[in-house]
């Protein structure tokens, strides 16, 4: 086995609903494909982590976390060196506060990255000591209540048209246009737009926006200056870069970066 091939652990013999996990890892480090009976909400303290599925793509950037629901096959890779700490959750609390059945990248309050801290003192067998039971349950609950954020780049089932989004999310950049992407696809421009909104659920140019912020968190979260992100994925200035990412995310990248 590959040395920076990482294998998920085990928790679907702890009894108790939620169990929070931290570690380390190298630049580099991945999961191969798999899945969990618990959903997995895996905290980047530190580095960018990126996850893939058959139905898409998505980044993480530092104290922001993604949901993973149960069941989900996906892989991981870290993008940089990443302190994860991960929260494994049983699929009936889950279930019950209303935590997503797809993947969604997710803010992270300061809420709950303290109520992470502690809950890494808490054993996995917790169910007899009422103090820890409460203090999983307010971070189940308040997990439950962070905002959505949209770094992520739906994938088609159809099979021309997940090749041309793979083949753009290997080189991403807003010059590629709907006619290029048609051309890839072996479909007429009409056909492709259908198409495409009919298999991801949004246009092309909004799936290509989000396709280059997700590159764009990768490449800023690994150290990348501003200027050059925005030059390798085709804005016409850093300023205009900033304009879009603030858009989506809610902060300039600076900012958003030294939170």
């Amino acid at each position: 086995m590959n040395e920076n091939t990482c294998q998920p652990a085990p928790y679907d013999a702890v009894p108790c609903e939620v169990v929070v996990t931290a570690r380390e890892y190298a630049d580099g480090a991945r999961f191969p494909m798999h899945d969990h009976r618990r959903g997995q909400f895996a905290y980047a303290a530190c580095g960018v982590i990126t996850v893939n599925t058959e139905r898409g793509n998505w980044a993480v950037p530092p104290q922001r976390a993604i949901w993973v629901p149960p069941g989900v096959r996906h892989g991981m890779q870290m993008r940089g060196t990443v302190t994860m700490l991960n929260t494994y959750v049983s699929p009936a609390a889950a279930l019950r506060v209303g935590l997503p059945n797809v993947c969604q990248v997710f803010a992270v309050s300061a809420l709950v990255r303290q109520l992470l801290t502690l809950a890494l003192e808490v054993p996995g067998r917790y169910a007899g000591n009422e103090r820890d039971a409460h203090l999983m349950g307010l971070l189940l609950h308040e997990i439950a209540r962070m905002p959505p954020l949209y770094l992520n780049a739906p994938l088609p089932a159809e099979p021309r048209l997940d090749k041309a989004c793979q083949r753009f999310l290997n080189a991403p950049s807003l010059e590629i246009g709907v006619d290029e992407m048609a051309r890839w696809a072996n479909m007429s421009r009409r056909n492709f737009t259908r198409q495409f909104r009919q298999h991801t659920g949004i246009s092309f140019l909004q799936w290509r926006q989000q396709a280059c912020l997700l590159a764009a968190t990768v490449k800023l979260g690994n150290g990348e200056a501003i200027t050059q992100v925005a030059v390798a994925l085709g804005y016409s200035s850093p300023s205009a870069f900033s304009t879009v990412f603030k858009k989506v995310l809610g902060e300039v990248p600076s900012r958003y970066f030294g939170a």
